[in-house]
């Protein structure tokens, strides 16, 4: 803490307190005594400017951090954007750090300025800590999607996206701290070892290396590394001796080495031969669909060639008058269900329409709770989103019947045209579209039926990531701006198809905009008959 104003106003206030009789004039011998009040006075103040300038040599080196970010993104903001790294590096700096340039701006001035700039711009937005939480999490998700190694991904270096600063070891802490306050300890450690490391190299220190070891060693203890927790521990009294939590953790973590050693001896070491033989070798068909899902997003091939060789691209063109004249490009990404892809479906013009509609109202998107049917956020589905109706312009309205014409469904009884748009490690995890038979309640105040079908506009390129993946029929479907995807949910009697279930990536590098229409039962009587078998 450092000293301000009223230091020196309560030293001053001290010394002009005493003595109680105004009778300092009358002799010599005590107006040399003043003489060395004055000379307390001047080292005082000495140590005051000293103090001051210490807190504006941060004060100015945080003016020039913003700085450099900002010349840094305002070159090119979309590319600056895309990299996940600099979009929680934004976060962090106007959320955590910007708390820290706020209690070094001292006295009534700096108070006025952060005042008029934090609660009387209305264009001006701040994160809280949610949005730093969740800016953190999200790194973390594409970290462990992706496989991102902790050391170049802290150096910025990211797959399809524009090279980022690199992270200090301030940067790396918080990281981990976020980690740790949500109880996930194997990023904690992660991180925090990242922000050991960086912490060596650092001229300028951003973070105490012991604040460091102190969440490093109990999360390694809470990873099962009672050991190296021990050292760590060890390592942090060494530069802290009165550290109270150190003191303590030392000694449970030396007794819970001591009972495990014990332990050891008391058995007889025997071990059952199956025990220690594991299958490495694993069909396709056998990873869990967590694993599939992300190994999909990187993309690596799971469909076999024997599947692969029998889709087919072709025009289409739906026996419409007007696709007869100008037939779309039809590909197969499956055959059962059948999932296809049409491309150069909307124009950029129309894209942009889109996008210029919706911005001002998306909102966190939202599921519906399959019990009570209500609409709330979850975090299973990171992204905002906006509905627009045919009536609001005459792009939605020309999309809705391209969907109609295209697929021979109509869109009376469709849901309105969700837009939607993915920001840092955005992503849907696997679910279905439609509403399973013990969802009774889903869709119900729609009076519409359940979601026959699903029409999936892309509308934008994306650098890295952010693909439409259906984990148990190994397929990937790709965003290519301008193209959409198309596939029943539902049987011809009415039943869901459970190989329908599917996720949408997480958003590696760039922005992901994406928009939808869900096709409901009434309506399609005649124009989808209905059957009893399970087929298409």
């Amino acid at each position: 803490m450092y000293c301000t104003s009223v230091c020196v106003y309560f030293f001053l206030l001290t010394f002009t307190a005493w003595p109680a009789k105004a009778d300092l004039f009358t002799a010599l011998v005590d107006l040399q005594k003043l003489l060395h009040t004055e000379g307390e006075i001047i080292k005082t103040l000495e140590r005051y400017l000293e103090a001051e300038e210490q807190r504006l040599q941060k004060v100015r080196q945080l003016r020039e951090d913003y700085g450099q970010m900002y010349q840094l993104a305002s070159q090119d903001v979309d590319s600056f954007l895309a990299n996940p790294v600099n979009a929680y590096l934004l976060v962090k700096r106007l959320s955590s750090d910007w708390k820290n340039a706020e209690s070094l701006m001292l006295g009534d001035e700096g108070k006025n300025l952060i005042e008029n700039m934090t609660r009387n711009r209305e264009d001006l937005k701040f994160p809280d800590n949610e949005d730093l939480n969740g800016a953190a999490v999200a790194l973390l998700r594409l970290q462990d999607t992706y496989k991102l190694d902790t050391s170049n991904l802290a150096k910025g270096y990211i797959q399809g996206a524009k090279h980022s600063s690199e992270l200090t070891a301030g940067d790396c802490f918080e990281l981990g701290r976020q980690s740790y306050n949500n109880g996930d300890f194997y990023h904690t450690v992660l991180w925090m070892q990242e922000a050991l490391e960086r912490n060596e190299d650092e001229v300028e220190k951003t973070i105490d290396k012991a604040v460091i070891l102190d969440y490093l060693s109990f999360s390694t203890y809470m990873q099962g590394n009672t050991k190296h927790a021990l050292k760590l521990t060890n390592e942090l009294l060494e530069i802290d001796p009165d550290h109270p939590r150190a003191r303590s953790n030392k000694v449970y973590f030396e007794n819970s080495l001591y009972a495990t050693e014990e332990k050891k001896r008391g058995d007889d070491g025997d071990v059952p031969v199956e025990a220690t033989y594991i299958e490495n070798k694993q069909s396709v068909s056998d990873v869990p669909e967590r694993e599939k899902y992300e190994m999909l997003c990187r993309g690596e091939k799971l469909m076999s060639e024997t599947e692969e060789s029998k889709l087919k691209c072709r025009y289409f063109t739906n026996n419409h008058p007007y696709f007869l004249l100008q037939p779309i490009k039809e590909e197969e990404a499956f055959l059962k269900p059948r999932i296809v892809m049409y491309h150069n479906i909307l124009t950029d013009k129309e894209i942009e329409v889109v996008k210029i509609l919706a911005a001002p109202r998306l909102k966190r998107a939202t599921v519906q709770n399959s019990v009570s049917g209500e609409l709330e956020t979850a975090n299973y589905r990171i992204s905002k989103s906006a509905w627009l109706t045919n009536q609001e312009h005459d792009v939605v309205a020309r999309i809705s019947k391209r969907i109609e014409d295209l697929t021979g469904l109509t869109v009376s009884t469709a849901e309105e045209l969700q837009v939607v748009n993915y920001g840092i490690g955005g992503h849907y995890e696997p679910h279905f579209d439609f509403a399973r038979r013990e969802e009774t309640n889903a869709f119900k105040s729609l009076g519409t039926g359940n979601r026959i079908a699903t029409w999936l506009n892309y509308m934008s390129d994306v650098e890295a990531g952010g693909a439409t993946v259906f984990p148990h029929i190994n397929v990937a479907v790709w965003p290519k701006k301008g193209s959409a995807a198309f596939w029943y949910n539902l049987f011809k009697n009415g039943e869901g198809d459970m190989l329908t279930r599917h996720a949408a990536c997480p958003v590696l590098a760039g922005s992901k905009w994406v928009s939808n229409k869900w096709i409901h039962e009434r309506g399609q009587e005649f124009r989808r008959k209905c059957g009893l078998k399970f087929s298409d």
